[in-house]
């Protein structure tokens, strides 16, 4: 069944916002009638079929969105992604997979997986896949070094009995050939290891090894927050889950689920809260539509649940139903990825009828129970230890989390090179905070979002939010008023 909720869109100068009509005047009873229907309609199955909205970009500059299984799918055009070879290639042989290395051997905390591939009609992906003692699958993306030689250094391993396997897909037609390998078993042991893992980074993942100057590179871990009091913990309790719907084609008749991340953020008006996210999880650019039915579940990890269900009682604060979205003009007039440079976007929460009840909720207010972040937008420190953060599909319902020395990317993108957070992660918080000497973090504001990748190679962008419009877009989101107007259409231009 669709489900249609009625979002109407206002241009104000060079922002655009949307607002969806039956929340914006009336009694109480209509929100909270409103975010009743909203968050009935997000039933397991439809979470459950939801879509990550990862943006990806190939090497000749064409953007594609990755989906839950790693499918590329062509973004605002029809062209397939391109790997290797052309995929005119008619070989129907598989890859062949040789000199898997660790291989039935004993290894430290510090592993460097290895794999010679090859395939007459070139590979269109690799994967080294790691399993852990406790069963829990990881997937890796490695890089190759030579002409058939993939790897991928990783870190932070625990004692115990692991696996791992690679999976290669070549770029042969009818969607190419795929060769699984057969499981290789490794044993941990670290009695003789240097502490590699330590320090503020460890959690039970693993993550690429390597040293910056705050410390290794972790490509994808399970974020650290069993102190209540610690700055890891504000952190994921101010970040959750977003679930919203899109339009799939222009004539908008067809629509399908989406999931994001996002991050609560002080702001200046005592009314309301604001969430801070990636524009692509705001607005469709090819569409030229708002998100409607949007859903934002704060501090998932900590769910009484095994993963994300219908029972909002069971997460820490519950579930809360943004009034309306708000991005940058730039973002909404142009496609993917030639808006990148405007990737970030806020939703505002109403104080009252925005929220069914969660265990720990303290407030009527999103902020006052999950707590917000400050986000900055003065120009922040480069090649310096910075993390991104954000809810994987993959590992629902983990707060996983990257990091390691921040550099640029282009002129309107910070970057993370070896970043390899899964589908769901967009729109997650970027922070760069000060370690002290007992190793936990101290408090420090969002810098940027995840914003995009690339096709072949692991990495992370976030938007510049210093120097450009983010600022004047989370002041639009603090300020900005709606009236209900049985005048209004498409939309109409509100002057400031």
């Amino acid at each position: 069944m669709q489900c249609k909720f009625n979002f109407l869109k206002l241009i104000i100068s060079s922002v655009f916002v949307s607002a969806p009509l039956i929340s914006i005047a009336g009694p109480a009873e209509q929100a909270n009638d409103r975010a009743r229907q909203i968050v009935e309609f997000w039933t397991k199955e439809r979470r459950d079929a939801a879509i990550p909205r990862d943006m990806v970009v190939d090497e000749r500059g064409l953007g594609y969105m990755k989906t839950r299984n790693g499918e590329l799918v062509p973004y605002a055009h029809n062209t397939p992604v391109v790997r290797g070879k052309p995929t005119a290639c008619v070989d129907s042989s598989a890859p062949e997979i040789s000199a898997m290395s660790p291989d039935a051997t004993t290894v430290n905390a510090a592993v460097l997986f290895s794999a010679n591939i090859t395939d007459d009609c070139g590979l269109k992906s690799v994967s080294f896949e790691i399993t852990y003692p406790n069963g829990i699958v990881q997937s890796f993306t490695p890089s190759p070094v030579g002409s058939d030689v993939w790897e991928i250094e990783l870190s932070g391993f625990s004692d115990g009995d692991w696996s791992w396997r690679v999976i290669a897909k070549d770029a042969g037609p009818k969607g190419g050939n795929e060769t699984i390998s057969a499981y290789l078993s490794f044993t941990v042991d670290t009695s003789g290891d240097s502490g590699t893992g330590g320090g503020t980074d460890t959690g039970g993942g693993t993550g690429t090894g390597g040293e910056g100057s705050g410390g290794e590179i972790v490509v994808n871990n399970y974020w650290p927050a069993s102190d209540e009091a610690s700055y890891n913990t504000s952190v994921q309790a101010a970040t959750g889950r977003i679930y919203f719907q899109m339009p799939t084609n222009k004539r908008k008749t067809r629509v399908a689920g989406y999931v994001c991340s996002g991050t609560v953020v002080n702001d200046n008006n005592s009314g309301r809260s604001v969430i801070l996210t990636a524009a692509h999880c705001v607005y469709d650019d090819v569409t030229k539509s708002f998100a409607e039915g949007v859903l934002f579940i704060p501090n998932q990890n900590n769910t009484l649940a095994a993963g994300t269900d219908t029972n909002c009682s069971n997460d820490p604060m519950g579930c809360w139903v943004p009034s309306f979205g708000v991005v940058d003009e730039n973002w909404t007039t142009r496609t993917f990825p030639d808006n990148i440079p405007w990737d970030y976007a806020f939703y505002v929460v109403n104080d009252s009828g925005a929220h069914l009840v969660g265990a720990d909720l303290t407030s009527e207010s999103l902020e006052g129970s999950a707590g917000a972040l400050d986000v900055s937008f003065s120009q922040p420190s480069i090649n310096q230890r910075s993390y991104a953060l954000g809810y994987s599909y993959a590992d629902d319902p983990d707060f996983m989390y990257c990091a390691e020395d921040m550099t640029e990317e282009g002129s309107a993108n910070w970057w993370l090179a070896s970043c390899g957070l899964s589908g769901g992660a967009s729109g997650g918080p970027w922070i760069q905070p000060a370690v002290n000497e007992d190793g936990s973090l101290l408090m420090s504001p969002v810098i940027s979002v995840n914003s995009w990748g690339y096709t072949t190679a692991p990495g992370m962008a976030g938007p510049i939010l210093s120097g450009t419009s983010a600022e004047w877009l989370y002041d639009l989101a603090n300020t900005a008023e709606f009236k209900a107007d049985t005048d209004w259409q498409d939309g109409y231009i509100y002057s400031k």
